[in-house]
């Protein structure tokens, strides 16, 4: 959970000293701050579902009829 907590505050510290940057702006920076980590949650939810559509769960690659040469006792 710290970890957590310590990747979040990065996080919010980036987005913020990239906008301030940018911008010049303590609340540009503070808004960016606030809002880009939660866009990012959310499209880090749905990227996750799509990825889920092309995943096969428990499904393992197929092995090569040729495997049993290497694994023949």
């Amino acid at each position: 959970m710290l970890k957590t907590v310590t990747f979040t505050l990065m996080h919010f510290c980036i987005a913020f000293s990239v906008a301030y940057a940018l911008t010049g702006s303590i609340a540009v920076g503070g808004l960016v701050a606030a809002v880009e980590p939660l866009c990012n949650s959310v499209g880090f939810y749905f990227h996750e579902k799509i990825w889920q559509r092309f995943e096969k769960p428990g499904k393992q690659a197929a092995i090569p009829k040729h495997a049993w040469l290497h694994h023949h006792a």
